[in-house]
Parts: structure tokens; sequence; C-alpha cells
């Protein structure tokens, strides 16, 4: 998921798509850990994902902060 498609989606979407993908990464470690994935940096990926909505989120949150 690209930075730009985050700034599309609504603030509560993206905290719902933060949830969902924290519990999808834990699923890809302890399935990883049992048995090896086919492409290990999909685990990678996942994180950036991950990383990239907690940014923007943080970003709108002080955007509305500071409006205030």
């Amino acid at each position: 998921m690209k930075v730009k498609e985050v700034r599309e989606l609504s603030t509560k979407e993206i905290i719902e798509r933060i949830d969902a993908e924290e519990m999808a990464l834990e699923q890809k470690k302890i399935n990883h850990s049992i048995s090896p994935l086919d492409n290990p940096m999909q685990i990678k990926a996942q994180r950036r994902t991950i990383a990239r909505l907690k940014t923007v989120l943080r970003q709108r949150l002080e955007e509305e902060e500071n409006n205030n």
C-alpha cells in the first residue's frame, strides 16, 4: 500500500487497517516459525505498510491538535 493510497483513507479506516495489518503480521510470524514462508520478504513489506499507516495517522492527529 502506497502513501498516496493511505492518505485517501479516513482516520477511522486507518485505525481499523492498522489493527488488521498487525494481526495479519503476527499470524505470518507464527506461520513462518512453524514452516518457512515461500517469500519471507512479505513480513518486511507488512511491517513497512504498518509503519506507513501509523505515520499518516500521527500526522493527521498532529494537524488536528495544531488546528485546535
